[in-house]
């Protein structure tokens, strides 16, 4: 497998495409073993697309295509601006709200980082905010998705590892609110440094927030649908992909009455390129990871790393380091998909919960999109707000260095974030 890695990193350094990367190294793996039959090669791709459980991806992403065109979006972006508008750095602490509920819309901390870019880039430059400022707000802010049901960070995760997907969205909840609070005191933090100005003079009422609130109340109980069907058995996480389908165009085309026909085929129209580019790189990770197991990889990780400590809590912060160094160069999905059949047995093998380290991973690889050299909400962002990699990168370390503190307290003290977890299943 030695030769498969070196020849991904080789592939990515010239700037192939992560999915065909990954398809060519792991055709390496055949050529080194000669006696393996080549149509499994073929075989391979196809068979993982098979795969049941995987089917809640497409699902989930159709689902929150819907929402975001029939006008999910601009109510819960009204309901954030209400509510964090007369904060210091408002339009910033709007950023991270409105990330927070769009974690059970859109799943795509890009997706996510791309659309409040466009929706507050313009009022964020008028108010003075620095363009670095700004695009590390939007692209830090946008990793809260990862956990917020329905991730899809997660749900790769579960599915490859074989971990409750309904824990994990249990357990992405907390997290996700946790992340919100660090985030929202990041963007406070740095608002009074910089002298910036809440973007409104007066709180909002309590009779404001009950009206934006009835209207946002559809999407807000998005997630809380999700984990209460997987709980009560009335939906497999596959299976609730497609309610969920059903629910987004329901509340779509009779509540917000909003989702026509135009807006139904822009929606599938958008889900056709997501799942696309997501399913080809899903497709090729089983080439790659065919070798893994075959030539004991996790067996040679494991003893390397419990030969430098056997402390679960040094080995996972080793683990966060390596994770946030290979998501500067890989896409969170890939990530996942090729090190969770590595570093899994490794995991629990130090008794640590699967679920625990899953959360971990999921927010860790997709912070992986906000940092240089290869962040694509990064490139997404700054390429919205013409602002250039110096400026982000200077703008970007304060923002890095609390989401490394953030880790250190998930990593030390996992029972408040796995409570509800354990509490619901």
């Amino acid at each position: 497998m030695a030769l498969v890695f070196i020849a991904f990193i080789i592939l990515l350094a010239c700037g192939m495409p992560i999915a065909y990367g990954i398809g060519i190294a792991g055709a390496m793996f055949f050529i080194q073993h000669q006696n393996l039959p080549l149509a499994i090669l073929v075989q391979l791709p196809i068979t993982q697309t098979q795969n049941f459980a995987l089917l809640s991806v497409p699902l989930f992403i159709f689902a929150g295509n819907l929402m975001n065109t029939g006008g999910t979006t601009k109510r819960l972006a009204k309901f954030a601006g209400l509510l964090t508008s007369h904060m210091r750095g408002g339009f910033g602490q709007t950023s991270v709200v409105l990330s927070t509920m769009m974690g059970g819309v859109s799943g795509s901390a890009i997706a996510d980082a791309s659309m409040e870019a466009r929706l507050f880039g313009e009022d964020m430059r008028k108010s003075g905010y620095s363009k670095g400022f700004s695009a590390c707000n939007i692209a830090f802010t946008g990793l809260i998705t990862a956990t917020i049901p329905p991730g899809n960070a997660l749900i790769i995760f579960g599915t490859t590892g074989n971990v409750s997907i309904g824990k994990l969205f249990a357990g992405g909840m907390m997290v996700g609110l946790f992340m919100m609070v660090v985030m929202m005191f990041t963007n406070w933090m740095l608002s009074v440094h910089y002298g910036y100005k809440p973007a409104s003079d007066h709180s909002p009422t309590f009779k404001e927030i009950l009206e934006c609130l009835k209207e946002c109340i559809w999407a807000l109980f998005f997630p809380f649908m999700l984990l209460i069907g997987i709980r009560m058995g009335l939906f497999t996480p596959s299976e609730v992909g497609a309610a969920a389908c059903v629910y987004a165009f329901l509340v779509g085309r009779f509540v917000y009455k909003e989702l026509n026909w135009n807006q139904f085929r822009l929606a599938l129209e958008n889900t056709v390129k997501d799942v696309g580019a997501v399913m080809f790189i899903i497709a090729f990770s089983a080439i790659f990871g065919y070798g893994v197991p075959i030539d004991r990889v996790p067996q040679v990780v494991t003893s390397f790393m419990t030969g430098l400590t056997t402390n679960p809590q040094i080995i996972l912060l080793l683990l966060v380091l390596m994770l946030t160094i290979i998501g500067m160069f890989m896409e969170g999905a890939a990530t996942i998909l090729i090190l969770t059949p590595v570093f899994l047995p490794m995991i629990t093998s130090l008794g640590i919960d699967p679920v625990h380290f899953g959360l971990i991973m999921a927010t860790v690889v997709t912070m992986g999109n906000c940092t240089p050299p290869v962040g694509l909400s990064m490139y997404a962002v700054n390429s919205i707000l013409d602002c250039s990699l110096q400026e982000y990168t200077k703008a970007m370390w304060p923002w890095l260095g609390m989401f490394i503190v953030s880790m250190l307290i998930l990593i030390l003290f996992p029972q408040p974030f796995l409570f509800f977890a354990n509490a619901l299943f």
